[in-house]
This record gives structure tokens, sequence and C-alpha cells, in this order.
């Protein structure tokens, strides 16, 4: 049985400056890159990040998201650690409930290493 401590990243930690289409990644970039992309590699977790990143405030608690996605206070709760941990994510505690916000520099991040080489107009 492994016991893996789960990688958490900075929410500001870069991963690179140019799409993987133009410049090649570097190891420890592909480790960041792999930890974003994973963690939005869930339908409920991809689901939390529309939810947030549309919220009247840009924010919400957890007891604003188990309704929506129709399910339990403590799945959703790990689904937004996984999210926090990757760094797409803030997390803010207030009294007994934690609020959560999307990071737009970490998607728009992910969005632009993702562009095909040459750009939209290629």
């Amino acid at each position: 049985m492994s016991t893996r401590t789960p990688l958490t990243l900075e929410v500001a930690q870069p991963v690179c400056c140019a799409p993987v289409t133009q410049e090649t990644l570097s190891a420890e970039q592909a480790v960041v890159l792999a930890a974003r992309l994973k963690a939005l590699a869930d339908p409920a977790r991809l689901r939390l990040v529309s939810l947030l990143a549309n919220a009247a405030d840009g924010e919400a608690c957890v007891c604003d998201l188990t309704a929506p996605l129709g399910l339990s206070q403590p799945t959703v709760s790990h689904h937004l650690k996984v999210l926090h941990q990757a760094g797409l994510l803030t997390r803010e505690k207030r009294a007994t409930w934690a609020y959560y916000a999307v990071v737009p520099e970490a998607l728009t991040e992910l969005a632009g290493l993702l562009a095909p080489a040459g750009g939209p107009d290629a």
C-alpha cells in the first residue's frame, strides 16, 4: 500500500510561459501542468470551476455548491480541496465555512499552454 503525499501547488505558481506546441516543457513544468490537468479531469470538478467562475460574488461556500452538484458536503469539500491544492482555487475560511473562488490567471495560463502552434489565425 502506497502512501503518496498530494502535490500542493502555490496559487500563483506559474507553469511556463509558452504553449506546449511552441516550447518543450521542463520536467518541473510538466509535473505542475499534469497536476492541474488531473485536478480538472473530473466532471464534478469541472462543474465546480464553472459554478465558481459564474457565481454572483465570484465565490461560494461548500454549502452553496452541494445542491447544484447533487453531491454530499464531504464529497464537494474533497473536490474543492483537490482544485485548491492544484492552485486553481483560492480558499478563505470564515467562521464555520470555507469560501472558494477561481484563480483566473491559472485558468488563463492553462488555456494558453494548450493553444495550437501559430495561434488562432494559423
